[in-house]
């Protein structure tokens, strides 16, 4: 009997396994279910949660995801035991190579914990006012630096400002913005944003969405509550948004939270959604904190993909 090529393969395999359990924070899972079960509370993990004033912090990030900077011992760092999401510091780590940043560019802060974050914003309101803290400290459990997914960087000076580190727009640093969309992470805060965002324009923060998305917001020049929203305008049963590069063809869409699903503040009733899958070599999952989830399929184009 000849036997299946590898496509049907493939096929066979996705009609046998139905749908699994996943987890948002694991990425670029290789496609083998027609869909996946995803627990609701699920939508407050991934690379794209919206973090602001009405989207605090629903689920802290595991200890295990975190990495210390210093296991980049290239990286310059204010100060010991800086900690920051795994992949977002290999990304980190890869676009101050891509721009040649290492010895020029300062990271200020990563991680924070709720303490942290409430110290912070106790020392900026004593010493800079209410005013000059609502523009640039955000509230505990506010604070994209509680994920794991941000990060404050600098000129590389001998004073470094911790709450708005030097950060202009020429030279080694105009290159570490003009690449950091094809290495995952955008431009948080920019100017002409304040009235969605609720901060003010800060050049040195800069948060992980991964690629294609920080490339999709760059272009149409949309920040993170923007590009939630657009989302929501792809569900699966409709148009998805594509985008394609030399690597991979990409379809992007949004799935609500499963009917029944209640979510006020960090609280999540209900127990899990079914998200169906396109066909696709991987995708990635993640919930935006809000309401639903966002899938990112990719279909690769040949062997290139995996160079």
């Amino acid at each position: 009997m000849e036997q299946p090529n590898q496509a049907e393969r493939h096929q066979t395999e996705r009609q046998q396994t139905g749908c699994q359990q996943v987890d948002c924070r694991q990425t670029s899972r290789y496609l083998i279910d027609t869909a996946v079960q995803a627990a609701n509370a699920a939508i407050h993990e991934g690379y794209l949660v919206l973090i602001n004033r009405e989207h605090p912090i629903g689920q802290p990030i595991a200890p295990d995801f975190l990495v210390p900077l210093s296991s980049v011992p290239a990286i310059h760092a204010l100060s010991d035991g800086i900690l920051l999401e795994r992949t977002s510091l290999r990304q980190l780590a890869a676009l101050l190579e891509a721009c040649q940043g290492m010895n020029e560019i300062i990271a200020v802060s990563g991680y924070r914990t709720k303490s942290e974050q409430e110290r912070i914003y106790a020392s900026s309101l004593a010493e800079h006012g209410a005013e000059y803290t609502a523009r640039y400290v955000a509230w505990p459990d506010r604070s994209e630096h509680q994920t794991g997914l941000a990060i404050d960087v600098g000129k590389l000076n001998k004073d470094v400002d911790f709450i708005a580190p030097a950060f202009p727009d020429i030279g080694v640093c105009k290159r570490f913005k003009q690449l950091a969309a094809r290495y995952g992470f955008i431009q948080r805060y920019k100017e002409g944003k304040e009235s969605l965002t609720r901060i003010s324009c800060e050049p040195w923060h800069f948060r992980y969405v991964g690629y294609p998305h920080a490339e999709i917001m760059e272009r149409n020049d949309w920040c993170l509550e923007e590009y939630i929203d657009v989302l929501e305008d792809y569900p699966f049963e409709g148009d998805h948004l594509v985008f394609e590069d030399e690597w991979s063809t990409v379809e992007i869409y949004y799935a609500a939270a499963s009917a029944g699903t209640s979510i006020t503040g960090t609280s999540t009733t209900g127990t899990s959604t079914t998200i169906p899958l396109v066909e696709c070599d991987r995708y990635d999952l993640s919930g935006n904190n809000r309401n639903g989830f966002i899938v990112t399929a990719f279909r690769d184009k040949g062997l290139a993909a995996y160079v």
